[in-house]
Parts: C-alpha cells; sequence; structure tokens
C-alpha cells in the first residue's frame, strides 16, 4: 500500500499575454509629421510624447473652439447658448485625442496650429509599429502596439490522450532551460475544447509572474503538471 501519482512534461513557448496588448490608434485622420519612437522592443511609458499630426480638420476644430470663446464675451447677453457651444467644440476636441491640459494651453496662448502632438495611453514595450514619418493615416488605424511583460504566457501543445491529466485552473511548474535551476510557478489559464483533427494535439496555456523581467517572449520551455497523489496498491516497476 502506497501513494502514486504521475507528471506530464510538455514542451513550450513563451509568449506575449494577449490581455495586456494595448493598441494605440488615431482618433483622426492625418498626417504622421514626426514620431519619437521608432523601434520596435523600446519600452514606452504612459504619457510619453508619441508623434505629432499634421491634420488640417483639427486645426479647424480648434479655431472653432476659440472662435466660440471669444463670441460669448463679445455676446454674453444675446439669447444664443454659448455655453452650450463651447462644451460641444470641447468634446470634439477630447474625442480627437486632445488631453484636457492641451485644451487649457489652448485657451491660455489663443493660438493654434496644424501639428498637434499625442501622448501614450498605456506603457508597454513596443511589438507593433506600422506607421513612419509623412505616412498619412485614416481615423482607427493602429499608430502603435504596446505589451505589458509582468507575466508571460508558457503555450504548450498536448496530446488528446493527455487531456486527463490537466487541470484547468491548476498549477504547473515551468523551468526555462535558458534559467538553469530556476523553477517558476504558474496558473493554467486556458486549455482550447477544441483538438486539431489531423494531429490530435490540444493547446494549453499556464500564466507566469515575470517580476524581475528575466523571462522573455520567444524563450523554450517546459511545462511541468502533475496528477493528484493516490493512496492505492502499488507495484515496483522492477519487480
Amino acid at each position: 500500500s502506497g501513494t502514486i501519482g504521475d507528471k506530464v512534461v510538455l514542451t513550450a513557448t513563451l509568449n506575449i499575454d494577449e490581455t495586456k496588448v494595448n493598441s494605440i490608434n488615431a482618433r483622426i485622420g492625418g498626417r504622421i509629421d514626426r514620431l519619437y519612437f521608432k523601434n520596435t522592443g523600446d519600452y514606452v511609458t504612459k504619457g510619453s510624447h508619441l508623434y505629432d499630426l499634421y491634420s488640417e480638420e483639427l486645426k479647424n476644430a480648434k479655431q472653432e473652439y476659440i472662435a466660440t470663446l471669444e463670441r460669448k464675451q463679445l455676446l454674453d447677453n444675446s439669447i444664443i447658448d454659448f455655453d452650450r457651444l463651447i462644451e460641444s467644440a470641447k468634446t470634439k476636441l477630447l474625442l480627437w485625442g486632445m488631453s484636457e491640459s492641451q485644451v487649457n494651453d489652448l485657451v491660455k496662448s489663443g493660438k493654434t496650429s496644424t501639428l498637434t502632438s499625442f501622448y501614450s495611453t498605456a506603457s508597454g514595450y513596443i511589438t507593433e509599429l506600422p506607421v513612419m514619418e509623412g505616412q498619412f493615416v485614416m481615423e482607427g488605424s493602429t499608430i502603435i502596439k504596446l505589451a505589458g511583460l509582468s507575466s508571460l504566457l508558457a503555450e504548450a501543445q498536448v496530446y488528446a490522450s493527455q487531456l486527463y491529466a490537466i487541470d484547468k485552473g491548476g498549477s504547473a511548474t515551468i523551468q526555462i532551460p535558458d534559467l538553469p535551476g530556476r523553477e517558476f510557478t504558474g496558473m493554467i489559464e486556458f486549455a482550447n475544447p477544441e483538438i486539431a483533427p489531423d494531429t490530435r494535439m490540444n493547446l494549453i496555456r499556464v500564466s507566469i509572474p515575470n517580476n524581475n523581467g528575466q523571462l522573455k517572449p520567444g524563450m523554450p520551455a517546459y511545462v511541468i503538471i502533475k496528477n493528484k497523489m493516490i493512496n492505492a496498491l502499488t507495484l515496483p516497476i522492477d519487480a
């Protein structure tokens, strides 16, 4: 009588956690006058100056806002509801990507420019940079994609016959060949419910914390999943 258990060892690759990817898109069409980050892999902090956009449409919206403020000062006793017009003009600027501080600076200076600066709304490493200086972008175009690396996913393929040993929501041990002697513990976050008919393989994802930044996307890994130990009658394998 004794306790027995088994373990499954899977080969895996570390990948970016897509839930921690932020896409920063153009709020309005225009020409990229200057990019302040030009290389994938660079780290961008929240609030960093990303790019300057040349946009006549945005310049006209700025002029409309300034003109409405000036008309209110001259005709404040008229029947026109200038407060509503001012709020509408300001909302348009905010929806097109300008910040409150930029709008306030616009009011103080009273001057408009065809160039508008845009800043990062998130922090992370650049994974995609599909634009370049001088390029015209449409509204909704992707300017930059940022990925947070505070945690990564170890993605491993598993045979259908091994699925019984996979406990979704359970824990797994991850070993990194590039970091000998180190082990990481992660949670099994995903097990694909669909089995590939040609290979009879499934996909599982294990989330691993990356607090010190040692782990990098693309690193090979081993995912070790242990079954629960059970009491049973045992027979040594070499008996």
